[in-house]
């Protein structure tokens, strides 16, 4: 259960962004800490946006992140659009099962950076009905965590989707 340097988490940011500016979309950071609270500025905000890239970290926080902007209030509007994106890769993919149970020793539940959460949110957003496995069998520092990870949801029975890096899913509603 490895934190991130936010340094690096900072570069990565800025890198990831001009990658998107690069390919041709007009990209910007939004960080929901500067919604907490604020649900109807956050709305708002994301209905001027056509997409979402949800990057990666520690998939709780970024659950808690979500709870107290109202995101995931907010999210269920935003899957009934047909001209909203949401895209990213490891905890931004994480939050869309429906639990994050199966996570929980590649991210620490118990970190918890926001005063107004001091329990574990294990709830994900529920866009499936199975966890994700990112990372898995991939150079990446937790991916022998993941494989851990692996064989308790074959133990458990919960179901789950391994992912290397670089594989991606693509879901259109119709």
């Amino acid at each position: 259960m490895l934190g991130r340097d936010p340094l690096i988490a900072d570069k990565n940011e800025k890198e990831e962004i001009a990658f998107l500016n690069e390919l041709g979309f007009a990209s910007e950071s939004l960080d929901l800490k500067d919604y907490f609270g604020k649900q109807e500025l956050l709305k708002q905000k994301l209905d001027s946006l056509g997409a979402l890239w949800v990057s990666g970290g520690n998939t709780f926080v970024l659950r808690q992140a979500m709870r107290l902007s109202g995101f995931d209030q907010l999210f269920e509007s935003l899957q009934k659009r047909k001209d909203f994106l949401y895209a990213g890769y490891s905890a931004g993919i994480c939050v869309l099962s429906d639990t994050l149970k199966p996570i929980d020793r590649v991210d620490d539940p118990f970190n918890f950076p926001y005063s107004g959460i001091d329990s574990p949110i294990y709830e994900g957003l529920g866009v499936f009905n199975y966890a994700f496995m990112p990372h898995y069998d991939s150079d990446h520092y937790e991916s022998k965590a993941i494989d851990d990870e692996i064989k308790r949801c074959i133990d458990q029975k919960w179901l789950f989707k391994a992912l290397r890096d670089g594989e991606v899913i693509i879901i259109k509603n119709s």
